[in-house]
């Protein structure tokens, strides 16, 4: 094996990736109209190079060229001298292709007219390019959260699908910058296979109807139950109160945010400590800031597990802060002491730049402590 085969087979890349469904059927469904005019001509034209044949004893080929040149009304000049009879059946030749050339055009405009051929092309494109995709998020109804979200995606370099069954979705793709959509509706088994959820790192569902969430919270968990998938699928959602909150979680949903309670604890935050707001504005929010602040897992293999925060010397190892730590029972401790126990299932709140908290990522998810640092 090449070293680009297996760079693309680590990287799990393809050079042609099918979709998961196919738009063949319907596709064929509207070039069926096209039958009748395909086998009207090449009749025309066996019965064309027949008559030449039989009337005037042309040879095949040259019967054959007479009858294109005729029947397409190019006329540049007869291969050989056609008798009387001959010329007869080439006027009536002239105008039954004619009549036959019209019925086509006719049939041709009428189907391009009605807009299914052109859209299910468009489709078919777009479910070639959708399913390309890894590890992308899949968006669900369009609305002023969709805008919102996907102008940061786009900014962060997020791959993301918006679906959603509105007929002019394309027109606000388009005005929106939505580079991947699909027109459904999203709880159907077709549209988890039109946006390659199978690929996809999770879903969010962002209609201001609570069943819709529903539905689409239970229905992408059994599917991800019917194949199988190893790793569960991240979904988001949104809710207006607590009950429907509490609700979308035991479904299965792993997040829910509340965007009215968000903006209520955000003005309270900025009435009571508007420069600590105007700090996290400038640090934390913005995507090239210098400060970031990132939620890690400690996994059961981690060789900081079962050690006091103060032995593992992260804050010399990668320059980053631990300024909290959330246990598996969900029990908060900011500003955890150094003799604080980091136990199984432990999440630490870090806090530091980019570079550092990656660096704190790979120091915490290593079996052992790097070599590089066993005499800090």
């Amino acid at each position: 094996m090449s070293l680009l085969k297996k760079i693309k087979k680590f990287l799990n890349w393809s050079s042609f990736a099918k979709p998961e469904i196919n738009l063949n059927t319907e596709l064929y469904e509207q070039l069926r109209p096209f039958r009748l005019p395909l086998i009207l001509v090449v009749l025309m034209m066996m019965v064309g190079a027949t008559g030449y044949v039989l009337i005037d004893n042309f040879s095949l080929i040259d019967a054959i060229y007479q009858a294109g040149m005729t029947f397409t009304t190019v006329g540049f000049t007869e291969v050989a001298p056609i008798s009387p009879a001959g010329r007869l059946f080439t006027i009536t030749f002239i105008l039954l292709g004619f009549c036959v050339f019209t019925f086509s055009i006719g049939l041709l405009i009428e189907v391009l007219k009605k807009g299914a051929l052109v859209s299910i092309i468009k489709e078919r494109r777009m479910l070639y390019k959708v399913a390309r995709l890894k590890n992308h998020f899949v968006i669900c109804y369009h609305n002023l959260y969709t805008i919102e979200l996907s102008a940061q995606f786009r900014e962060n370099h997020i791959p993301f699908v918006v679906i959603d069954p509105r007929e002019d979705l394309p027109e606000i793709a388009e005005k929106y910058k939505y580079p991947y959509y699909i027109v459904a509706q999203p709880h159907t088994k077709t549209a988890l296979l039109k946006t390659h959820l199978s690929s996809a790192k999770g879903l969010i569902t962002l209609s201001s109807n609570i069943a819709d969430n529903i539905a689409l919270i239970a229905t992408v968990r059994l599917y991800e139950k019917e194949i199988d998938r190893k790793r569960p699928y991240f979904i988001m959602t949104n809710s207006d109160n607590d009950d429907d909150t509490e609700r979308l979680k035991k479904l299965g949903a792993n997040s829910v945010v509340s965007p009215s309670k968000l903006v209520a604890q955000r003005l309270s935050a900025m009435s009571v400590r508007p420069d600590m707001e105007n700090l996290l504005e400038q640090f934390l929010y913005k995507k090239d800031s210098p400060i970031d602040i990132e939620e890690i897992s400690v996994p059961d293999y981690s060789w900081i597990r079962f050690k006091r925060l103060k032995e593992t010397n992260l804050r010399n190892i990668t320059n980053s802060d631990v300024v909290g730590i959330r246990d598996v029972n969900n029990k908060f401790i900011p500003m955890p002491r150094g003799d604080t126990l980091i136990g199984t299932g432990t999440k630490l709140l870090v806090i530091g730049t980019a570079e550092s908290i990656r660096l704190t990522k790979r120091v915490v998810k290593s079996k052992q402590k790097p070599e590089e640092f066993k005499y800090v």
